[in-house]
């Protein structure tokens, strides 16, 4: 790690709870109501860039984040999945894995946006969809885990 890791927010949560990890990355489940199964996939080692890894690191953290897109179209049917590794607030490789419905207070924009809709005044069917979302987050997490742990068993 860098001298900048003891600075990194990213860093300095390494031990915290995951849903899933190996010896190169996690992936830990976000905690944003408007937007159930929000998922981050985090690099372990401090590194800003895709770039910055190896061939095979690349591959390895690639295949995940397309493994946890395909479970949570499973489980959580989304309108649509966001995929983002921007790191410009936290310069440490990490990448969101958002799903996304019609009428969430951002779309189609960003959820960093600014907000089309106010708080509150999202349709009826939202609010439904969203609530149903909500409800299925645990089996998704579980199927989640179970296609990982298998897909990419434990070394040592």
């Amino acid at each position: 790690m860098t001298d900048s890791s003891s600075v990194c927010p990213l860093c300095a949560a390494a031990e915290a709870p995951a849903l899933w990890r190996d010896a190169r990355l996690r992936v830990i489940a976000v905690d944003e109501a408007d937007y159930p199964g929000y998922v981050r996939v985090i690099w372990h080692a401090h590194a800003a860039e895709m770039t910055d890894l190896s061939e095979a690191d690349r591959l390895h953290v690639m295949q995940v984040v397309l493994e946890v897109e395909a479970v949570m179209r499973d489980h959580l049917q989304p309108d649509k999945v966001n995929l983002a590794a921007l790191g410009n607030m936290v310069p440490h490789l990490h990448w969101h894995i958002i799903p996304r419905r019609r009428g969430d207070r951002h779309f189609p924009d960003a959820i960093w946006a600014a907000p089309r809709v106010a708080p509150g005044e999202e349709s009826l069917a939202f609010r439904e969809a969203l609530q149903d979302a909500a409800q299925r987050v645990p089996a998704f997490h579980q199927r989640l885990q179970e296609r990982l742990s298998l897909r990419y068993p434990a070394v040592g």
